[in-house]
């Protein structure tokens, strides 16, 4: 058995005070002289005692940890470049402040509310970060009903007594179309990703209120899932077409890099042939060939806020009274990969039909 470390009782032998003593000046009570808290402050330096997050726990009836429950299968999520870089936000507020993470992944909505119910029942965590937000999401009155702090990811479209943090993204995807259209493309289709979420729904509408107010016709949409391989398939739909377009908006920049290598393969050159436009700003979609033009934001500060946030909820016991936080929109960066339409652009080769063999 490893021995046990020194304890407050140590402590307080050490520096001939009360245990109670200790306990105030190493929580940064009131209740001993600043003299008194210098002594207790060098014995526990000098017994190298440290303080136990169980007991902390217990003393304030806290887990000292937060969840983020992500209904999302194993390898969509292992390819979304927004969630590392948010996490990476996450820590570096909530392990200054003693919390840590706790990081649930579950196969489907189906699942989500048993592991609410079991993180909340067990007493694992203070709160959650409730991201890809769905219509009327029944997660908000859940969460109420179980008597967890929370933060969403942008505001519902229901109800909801958590604050918000949030990151306009249909200024970015705007951007995008403008930028598009006055370069002159006539033909401005769009990759989604899923749109039961509102983020997929949101940079949708943005593509179709877009074209309306550069006074072009309704674009063509391919609904996808955010991998790689979706944006592919759904690039091969569009570059299928009769009348193809000459500018693809992808929902996210996996997609949009997954339909550069279709475009090459069609025999089609980028931006020559066909101009393609990203969305999240990857570290990756500046080192492709062409260079990926692209709508940037930042999941990193967006991680940072929202620990912020959910912090101050859990502090002050409830949302009442904490504000929303409006994040710096996303923007578009143009690069290589957008240019004016040439008017004697080449069709793009249709896929070779495989024959299935018996």
């Amino acid at each position: 058995m490893a021995a046990q470390g020194p304890t407050i009782a140590d402590v307080a032998r050490q520096a001939g005070v009360s245990k109670s003593a200790v306990s105030f000046a190493l929580n940064g009570r009131d209740g001993v002289s600043s003299s008194t808290r210098s002594r207790i402050l060098e014995a526990a330096s000098e017994l190298g005692w440290r303080p136990s997050h169980r007991a902390r726990s217990l003393s304030v009836s806290r887990a000292f940890a937060v969840g983020l429950v992500l209904a999302r299968e194993p390898e969509v999520l292992g390819v979304d470049a927004f969630y590392p870089s948010f996490i990476a936000g996450v820590e570096t507020v909530l392990a200054p402040a003693g919390f840590s993470l706790l990081l649930q992944v579950v196969s489907g909505a189906r699942t989500e509310e048993a592991g609410y119910r079991k993180l909340a029942g067990e007493g694992r965590i203070d709160g959650v970060f409730l991201s890809d937000l769905r219509s009327a999401d029944p997660r908000t009155a859940l969460l109420a009903e179980l008597g967890l702090a929370a933060v969403t990811l942008n505001r519902p479209d229901g109800t909801s007594p958590f604050p918000a943090v949030c990151m306009d993204d249909q200024q970015g995807i705007a951007a995008a179309v403008r930028h598009l259209a006055e370069l002159g493309h006539r033909r401005i289709a769009h990759v989604s990703g899923p749109l039961e979420f509102l983020h997929g729904r949101s940079r949708r509408d943005a593509w179709a209120a877009a074209l309306k107010d550069a006074g072009l016709r309704k674009g063509r949409l391919v609904v996808s899932d955010f991998t790689a391989a979706g944006g592919a398939k759904a690039t091969a739909r569009l570059l299928d077409l009769a009348d193809p377009p000459t500018a693809i908006v992808y929902a996210n920049d996996s997609m949009a890099i997954a339909g550069l290598s279709i475009a090459h393969n069609r025999g089609l050159r980028v931006p020559d042939d066909l101009s393609v436009t990203g969305f999240d700003g990857t570290e990756l979609a500046s080192h492709v060939h062409p260079a990926l033009t692209t709508v940037t934001t930042n999941p990193f500060a967006w991680g940072q806020a929202a620990a912020t946030t959910l912090l101050t909820v859990v502090e002050r016991g409830g949302p009442h009274g904490v504000p929303d936080v409006e994040l710096e929109p996303a923007r578009l960066e143009v690069r290589a990969s957008t240019a004016p339409p040439r008017p004697d652009a080449p069709r793009a080769k249709r896929a070779p039909i495989r024959k299935e063999t018996k």
